[in-house]
């Protein structure tokens, strides 16, 4: 079966890519270089650390969306959506016509991409972690944000980029990532974590723990939806908003994870890799481990190395520096997915909406999907999608060198605000090299 689930992940090879490769990856890494000189000359003292730059939601929308009763009802229909899918999960056919195997590599890990960018914290607004929490803490008569214990600072992220390294390797690794004992098993074990660590920590366990709320928290970050001091919903710009995703412990390691881990999902399906495997006598998974283990410590040891290599006052501790940059990575992660699973989320989310009518395989058409066909627009536009994958990929390093220029005229004293961002500029563009090639190459 796990042969089968291959074409799920990913978006094919590059040979259904008609832009020649080398002039996309010079074209790339030159539009790169070329936006970082730009910003050199013409933006020359921080923007997005200022106050302001927002604007009121008009006070009825705003309102209506604050409300206790349109806030029970989205948080209603994730809890509805939550329930429905246990009976597949539970009961249906351990086959991949299972809409289970869809929803969780598909639509959840995917589709939280879009969601999030259009709807700002959209998993923390249908969380069902977060919704039986708060029943949970109802119940117990005690406030939802209380906990025994107060959430240590020195953890930050660090257990959300934990859980988010046990789903991806469950999905990308895992020669069981087809099985529903194993899906089961691992959301029973997300499930009892985000419970336990909420009953002790309160609500910031789950903001800085849950690996899905934090995921989507940081791509919100890139909405127009945000929040004021006073806690009003207000229009930002996109990369203001980026500009106020918390630098704390474990940030550098959570955008490695979620930017490695496309990267080597589009190494493993690449003939070079596939041969080693192959050839090496070793275990798939244990070679896999390695290599997304190996990735991940490369894309955030790298990113280190580059923000830390630049000379600070005595007044900049040195080892803070990666943290405060590392939000500029989040734009990279979504030009990273778009490119990697656009196609995939089209195609496989569309054949996910045909199987959900029908949960346990009894021939049922409960939504009347039952008989859409799959969805192949993007595979029939293959210049199209050749050139948004690219597109994608380059507009996100493009926007991530602006929020860590931005930042950088911000925390860098004057005279090293040039020659220190060089080094970042070259793990962006080695970035984007590599994101080329393997969009290119698998």
């Amino acid at each position: 079966m796990f042969p089968l689930i291959l074409p799920m992940h990913g978006l094919g090879g590059g040979a259904d890519l008609p832009i020649p490769a080398l002039f996309a990856i010079a074209g790339g890494t030159a539009a790169l270089a070329l936006s970082f000189v730009v910003l050199l000359l013409a933006w020359r003292t921080p923007r997005f650390s200022t106050a302001g730059g927002e604007r009121a939601v008009p006070s009825g929308l705003a309102a209506f969306l604050d409300s206790p009763g349109w806030t029970m009802s989205i948080r209603a229909l994730g809890m509805t959506f939550f329930c429905f899918m246990l009976w597949p999960a539970l009961f249906g056919p351990d086959l991949l016509n299972n809409p289970t195997f869809g929803v969780v590599y598909v639509w959840l890990w995917v589709g939280i991409v879009p969601a999030s960018l259009l709807f700002g914290r959209f998993y923390r607004a249908v969380s069902p972690a977060r919704t039986i929490h708060l029943i949970l803490a109802k119940v117990a008569g005690r406030p939802p944000g209380e906990g025994i214990r107060r959430y240590p600072a020195h953890l930050g992220y660090w257990p959300a980029a934990i859980g988010l390294f046990a789903f991806v390797w469950l999905e990308l690794v895992s020669p069981q990532a087809t099985y529903l004992g194993s899906v089961r098993a691992w959301f029973a074990c997300y499930l009892a974590a985000m419970l336990l660590g909420g009953s002790i920590f309160g609500e910031r366990w789950l903001e800085r723990a849950d690996p899905f709320e934090v995921y989507s928290t940081l791509l919100a970050h890139l909405s127009p939806w945000g929040r004021n001091d006073e806690s009003d919903l207000v229009w930002i710009s996109p990369l203001r908003h980026l500009a106020r995703v918390p630098g704390e412990a474990g940030l550098v390691a959570t955008v490695a994870v979620l930017l490695a881990s496309t990267a080597y999902d589009s190494w493993r399906e690449s003939v070079t890799w596939i041969r080693f495997v192959q050839s090496s006598g070793i275990d798939p998974a244990v070679l896999g481990t390695a290599g997304l283990l190996t990735a991940v410590t490369v894309v955030g040891v790298v990113f280190m190395a580059a923000s830390m290599a630049t000379g600070v006052d005595e007044s900049v501790d040195r080892w803070q520096i990666p943290r405060q940059l590392a939000h500029s990575i989040v734009p990279i992660v979504v030009g990273y997915m778009v490119a990697h699973y656009l196609s995939f989320f089209v195609q496989v989310g569309s054949q996910t909406l045909i199987q959900i009518s029908d949960p346990i395989g009894t021939g049922a058409n409960l939504f009347g999907t039952g008989g859409w066909e799959v969805n192949y627009w993007f595979s029939q536009h293959a210049t199209l999608l050749a050139t948004t994958k690219v597109v994608s990929i380059v507009t996100g390093h493009v926007l991530g060198v602006i929020a860590a220029h931005d930042r950088a005229l911000e925390i860098l004293p004057r005279r090293h605000q040039v020659a220190g961002q060089l080094p970042l500029l070259i793990a962006m563009v080695l970035y984007t090299y590599m994101g080329l090639y393997l969009l290119f190459g698998a």
